[in-house]
């Protein structure tokens, strides 16, 4: 579904240039769902635009669905098929009634009034903001307003979708309900790219990317990515509180080593 072949992207300014991709490789398959983890700078958001096209590689290539996003007539097929949700969902919201933020993706294609209202219908409905269709997005919660912007990401119909940190700005409760949504659509057959600062978000994926300085400097299961603590730590980043305690512990117990959630951790305890 997306692979990249030595994909490279400069910023380029006149206090010189910032490399931000720096020959990266990867593949992922349809259905998949991959978390991007790494610190501030290592380059997630810059991979994120490349997933459709908001950006275009300085050099190397990236394909979605087999599709060169260099080629400019790919574009808008690319855009149609590849949806993206960000951090700030106030930056995302364009109208000032609920079910017409969720149209204008679809009335921007050209699709038939009657199409619009059924798929706007169905993807209010899908998350649980089929109520709210006539508020204004103004009077809704953070969390309910991320919930908007994905909506309009459903409606489209997409095979991908790409979060760039949408919890960041949310409530523990906000983040339940985002994370929540976000299963159920890789249940129904959507491919997820997650890029998040939280962990135990991360930890939900199949497979984690670890960034650093602009290269995938690891590509491998949660398991196996958050239960190397001391690795996590050089890197500057945390591990899920469950993996990080079975490490202290270990000082004291023989525990197994790939402890990664509470309920593994309680089981090897007792």
């Amino acid at each position: 579904m997306i692979r990249a072949e030595n994909l490279c992207h400069v910023y380029k300014s006149s206090a010189g240039d910032r490399i931000a991709l720096d020959d990266v490789n990867f593949s992922i398959a349809k259905g998949e769902f991959i978390a991007i983890i790494g610190t501030n700078g290592s380059g997630k958001s810059t991979l994120a635009k490349h997933f459709n096209a908001l950006l275009l590689p300085t050099s190397g290539k990236i394909f979605i669905d087999g599709l060169d996003t260099t080629d400019e007539k790919n574009l808008w097929h690319i855009r149609e098929n590849v949806g993206m949700v960000f951090q700030n969902p106030d930056s995302e919201i364009v109208a000032a009634i609920v079910e017409d933020d969720v149209a204008f993706g679809l009335e921007n294609l050209g699709i038939e009034p009657k199409k619009i209202r059924e798929r706007v219908d169905l993807a209010l409905d899908a998350v649980n903001m089929s109520g709210y269709k006539k508020f204004a997005p103004s009077k809704l919660s953070g969390g309910q307003k991320q919930r908007i912007a994905i909506a309009g990401v459903i409606a489209m119909r997409t095979k991908i979708i790409v979060f760039d940190e949408p919890t960041a700005m949310l409530d523990p409760q906000g983040r339940r309900e985002i994370l929540d949504m976000v299963k159920r659509l890789h249940a129904q057959g959507l491919t997820i790219i997650y890029i998040t600062h939280f962990m135990e978000e991360a930890a939900l994926a199949q497979r984690v990317f670890v960034m650093e300085r602009g290269k995938i400097i690891l590509n491998d299961t949660p398991r196996e990515i958050f239960t190397n603590v001391k690795e996590m730590r050089r890197l500057g980043l945390d591990v899920p509180i469950a993996a990080e305690l079975a490490e202290r512990l270990r000082k004291k117990f023989k525990l197994p080593q790939k402890i990664l959630t509470a309920q593994e951790l309680a089981e090897a305890l007792k």
